[in-house]
C-alpha cells in the first residue's frame, strides 16, 4: 500500500505539472481547480508512504516520476522537443531510484 501511495503521489504530480500549463495564470477555473488538487493530492499521498519508507528512496521515486512523466506528457501534448541528454537524464534518474528500491535496508 505504502509504493501504491508513493506511485499516486507520482501521477498527482504530473498532472499538478501537465495541468498548470493550461489555467492561463489560474484565469480559467476547470484547469485551476484540476491543478490546485493535483497539488495537494501530490503532498498528502507521500506524506501518508513516508509512515513506512525511507524519506531518500521515497522522495527520490516520487519526483523522478514527476519529471519523468512530464517530460513525456510535454512531448506528447506540447510538442517540446527533447536533446539526447533531456532522454538520458530521466533514464538515469529512473536507475538511481530503482538502486535506491533494490538496495534499501528497511522497506
Amino acid at each position: 500500500m505504502k509504493w501504491l501511495m508513493l506511485s499516486g503521489a507520482g501521477v498527482f504530480e504530473i498532472v499538478r505539472a501537465v495541468t498548470m500549463k493550461y489555467p492561463q495564470g489560474f484565469s480559467q477555473p476547470v484547469p485551476s481547480v484540476i491543478t490546485a488538487a493535483a497539488c495537494i493530492l501530490s503532498a498528502v499521498f507521500p506524506a501518508f508512504a513516508l509512515k513506512e519508507l525511507p524519506l531518500g528512496s521515497a522522495c527520490a521515486m516520487r519526483v523522478g516520476f514527476g519529471i519523468t512523466g512530464t517530460a513525456f506528457f510535454g512531448v506528447m501534448f506540447f510538442n517540446e522537443r527533447l536533446s539526447v541528454m533531456q532522454v538520458v537524464s530521466p533514464v538515469l534518474i529512473i536507475a538511481g531510484v530503482a538502486g535506491l528500491k533494490l538496495f534499501a535496508e528497511s522497506d
